[in-house]
């Protein structure tokens, strides 16, 4: 098992449960910010040459929750001190340039 591709997974989902956690659930946001990382996991599947077994399945998985769950918890946290919206990216330049505009 590649343990570069757990990371890639879950690296990319963390800004998709960013996203996910300020929308509607079930809406068509949700909908996209849960399934639009799915072809580039199973494109990181085919590259690193990994077989479909229930080990790797659930290894998988598990590193697509933890980044949902991840981007979930960090939009959680910065909404109690900033004014989020769904673009961890641009959250993320907004603080920095708070932070630099505060000095």
């Amino acid at each position: 098992m590649s343990s570069m591709a757990l990371i890639l997974v879950t690296l990319l989902n963390i800004p998709f449960g960013y996203w996910r956690e300020n929308v509607k659930t079930f809406s068509r946001q949700w909908f996209l910010s849960v399934h639009l990382p799915v072809p580039v996991i199973v494109f990181l599947r085919i590259r690193f040459d990994l077989e479909i077994e229930l080990e790797t399945y659930l290894m998988f998985m598990g590193a697509y929750f933890l980044g949902q769950w991840l981007g979930a918890k960090w939009n959680q946290c910065w909404r109690k001190s900033l004014q989020v919206s769904n673009c961890l990216l641009c959250d993320i330049l907004r603080s920095q340039w708070i932070i630099i505009i505060q000095r």
